[in-house]
């Protein structure tokens, strides 16, 4: 049955694709847009677009006004302090449940997290996120919440791992330390997927979800630059970066982005979560309540990625 959803975030890499999927289903989206941003509007997406921010109350309002579910996936990844990103990541959210919470019959909520809540001592924006969970599980108690935590997310217009998959496809593929890490990923239109079968069931009430493409195990660095490589059919260069390096370049990006003013994506914080060494997912429980299951692995998902040709066999069977 079609439904009205009420969706944050649908000018960015997630959301796009989550209106995507949703409208391709039936469903009608009011969605959230900033000033600034009216100009991002998908071009291939029917929508309501409701003008205004996370810190507007009368927009979140009309936003959320006879929606029968708010997604949620706003959120910022850049900053140089904790009060930056809580701003939009708790505080953001708290105004939007708010919103929610005052309308008859209450909508459901999912808010799509980050597998970075899971260690919310690595960074500032790890933190933002867990409080943002926080803010949803504690504002009220008629409130009928789900807490999607995907790992790392990929695909085309992804801004975050894309720019270092171009540099693989063209044959050169650093590596921060030892690059031995393990970490999920997930390709952006199965989350969209997974998020359209909570839209689809009732169930999945209080409780959080993590999320990731299947592969057992995760991946290291040297899996996708090994992927890449069979994908492009030639060697690649490996080029190792010493961990001591990235934190000091780091640790300079943020002296400046504090005196200069702008917000970086490159923090000791991030550093701390690009070299934690487990960052692999368990899909069982959210499979299990709503019978979502992934279908693009690693292979597959670069190629879409990245314009390359088929997948070759060795490729395909790589993992």
């Amino acid at each position: 049955m079609a439904k009205t959803i009420a969706l944050t975030g649908a000018t960015g890499f997630v959301g796009a694709a989550v209106a995507k999927r949703l409208t391709a289903a039936g469903h009608r989206i009011q969605a959230l847009v900033r000033p600034a941003s009216i100009h991002k509007k998908p071009t291939d997406t029917a929508a309501d677009w409701i003008e205004g921010d996370l810190d507007d109350g009368q927009s979140l309002c009309r936003l959320v006004e006879g929606a029968d579910a708010v997604i949620h996936c706003a959120g910022t990844v850049r900053g140089s302090t904790r009060e930056q990103f809580n701003r939009v990541n708790a505080e953001g959210l708290a105004h939007l449940v708010r919103a929610t919470v005052n309308q008859q019959p209450i909508p459901r909520v999912l808010l799509i997290s980050s597998l970075a809540a899971r260690q919310p001592h690595l960074s500032h924006y790890a933190a933002s996120k867990r409080q943002g969970e926080t803010v949803l599980a504690q504002q009220s108690p008629q409130l009928t919440w789900t807490i999607y935590r995907p790992c790392a997310v990929y695909g085309p217009g992804d801004r975050e791992m894309l720019p270092v998959f171009k540099w693989m496809a063209k044959g050169i593929a650093p590596v921060l330390g030892s690059g031995n890490g393990r970490f999920s990923l997930i390709y952006v239109n199965d989350l969209a997927e997974a998020i359209a079968k909570w839209v689809d069931r009732d169930g999945c009430q209080a409780t959080t979800y993590e999320l990731h493409d299947g592969h057992p195990s995760g991946y290291s660095w040297h899996d996708v630059i090994d992927t890449i490589r069979q994908l492009r059919g030639k060697a690649l260069i490996r080029l190792k970066i010493p961990l001591m390096i990235i934190k000091l370049a780091a640790a300079l990006n943020l002296l400046a982005a504090r005196t200069i003013g702008y917000a970086p994506m490159l923090t000791p914080g991030k550093v701390r979560e690009l070299s934690h060494p487990d960052w692999v997912c368990d899909n069982t429980a959210l499979k299990s309540a709503t019978g979502w299951s992934p279908r693009i692995l690693l292979p597959e998902g670069l190629r879409l990625t990245l314009g390359l040709n088929e997948v070759n066999s060795r490729a395909q069977s790589a993992f």
